[in-house]
């Protein structure tokens, strides 16, 4: 049961994936002007990911996609992952949400696909940027998760304006209570309580999100993944030609300090990705080249 939505699901991830690579690695061959246009043009290193149960069975696994010293992205990490097995009790507890699904400990088998992205710009103009859309399934429940979020160093209002504006209208069609409350729940994750300050300025995000109608859930999860490139690909080809100077970088690498925070502490992907064991490398991915704490 649920095999054909698993494998549809499995391959929309892999197809994003695809196009996301493709159009980065564009990025980087079109930057022909401003700060180093003139370096050697970036491409992602791409590794096969493996995952093993404690008895050495295989768990599954994904692709990890990183390109690191580009023109553009100075580390940018792609990875898409299909995973299963059971989950152990702080595999559950990781989960969030979904920790108290009735009949969990009796039958702990699970699913999991997706794909994850952290970019890390370059130019302290150009706002680093996430994104994520998963699907995961029990014998007992199953749901979807996602969103993106906008992670400028050094904020523009019609950046800002944009990116929510995108996602706005791939939101809408699905309805229009969709865009304010995925809004609202982004502002909400993306907090860091012991900073008192928000991650970026925000994006949509949901999680543990299951309507009973798998179809319509799937295509609100689709609709989050595309509305991506053109929320953020005009932000950079904008900002990639500005001049910045050392006190830019400065700001810039302080605040990946905060994304690295947030990231260790709070965030429930990392969280469930070290618990259930997958390729810790792909885990911290989003972990920015260098930071600063001041």
């Amino acid at each position: 049961m649920f095999d054909t939505e698993k494998a549809t699901a499995a391959a929309w991830f892999r197809e994003l994936r695809d196009e996301i690579v493709t159009a980065f690695e564009a990025l980087e061959d079109s930057h022909d002007t401003g700060p180093l246009s003139d370096a050697q043009a970036g491409r992602f290193e791409v590794k096969e990911t493996k995952r093993q149960s404690a008895d050495g069975s295989d768990a599954g696994g994904g692709l990890m996609s990183v390109m690191r010293g580009g023109r553009v992205f100075e580390k940018v990490g792609v990875n898409v992952s299909t995973v299963y097995g059971t989950l152990g009790e702080r595999a559950q507890q990781a989960m969030a949400a979904r920790k108290g699904i009735p009949g969990m400990a009796d039958d702990p088998r699970f699913w999991a696909s997706g794909i994850s992205l952290v970019a890390h710009m370059q130019n302290p103009h150009a706002p680093a940027v996430h994104m994520n859309t998963r699907m995961f399934w029990t014998p007992h429940a199953w749901w979807f998760g996602g969103g993106s979020d906008l992670n400028p160093c050094i904020e523009y209002d019609d950046d800002t304006a944009h990116f929510h504006a995108t996602q706005k209208q791939y939101l809408d069609p699905h309805g229009p209570g969709h865009y304010p409350r995925l809004k609202e729940w982004a502002d909400e994750y993306f907090y860091i309580p012991h900073r008192k300050r928000a991650r970026g300025v925000g994006g949509i995000f949901m999680d543990d999100y299951c309507t009973g109608d798998w179809a319509a859930d799937f295509a609100l999860t689709q609709d989050i993944g595309r509305a991506f490139l053109p929320a953020f690909l005009p932000l950079v080809k904008k900002r990639r030609v500005q001049g910045f100077d050392d006190a830019d970088k400065n700001t810039q690498l302080v605040h990946r300090g905060l994304y690295a925070e947030y990231n260790l502490v709070y965030d429930r992907g990392t969280k469930f990705g070290l618990e259930t064991g997958h390729d810790p490398d792909a885990v911290l991915m989003s972990l920015p080249p260098l930071a600063k704490w001041v």
